[in-house]
């Protein structure tokens, strides 16, 4: 169970290594979006890249994600899997709001948790 950053949502993520791709499975309500599980290790990465703080920029797929943002960054044909890390269509979007609170729960990651405009480090 985690809690998106603001804090104002909660939602649970759990991993399918035996789908193809792997799966990470995020279930927001009746909501179930999907992303490649390969993200937790490639946003980590990108994140130690940055070495600074990175906004999240959450956004639907059908909204355009501010440049330099993790959102952008996980939709971005420069990210290691070339586009989108989100697998359905249609729900391929909100990787800056659900990925971010996983990473550091993981200990990958801080966040700062404001009402708006959150950031993430990598640790």
């Amino acid at each position: 169970m985690l809690r998106t950053p603001p804090g104002s949502s909660q939602y649970t993520m759990y991993r399918d290594p035996d789908a193809e791709p792997p799966t990470l499975i995020c279930q927001v309500g009746t909501t179930k979006l999907s992303y490649q599980l390969r993200a937790v290790e490639d946003l980590h990465a990108w994140l130690q890249q940055q070495a600074d703080w990175v906004p999240l920029g959450a956004a639907d797929e059908n909204k355009p994600a501010a440049d330099g943002t993790v959102e952008a960054w996980g939709r971005s044909s420069d990210n290691p899997v070339g586009g989108w890390y989100g697998l359905r269509k249609g729900y391929r979007g909100r990787f800056g709001m659900y990925l971010p609170p996983l990473l550091e729960e993981l200990g990958l990651a801080e966040l700062t948790h404001d009402a708006r405009n959150n950031r993430m480090r990598a640790r």
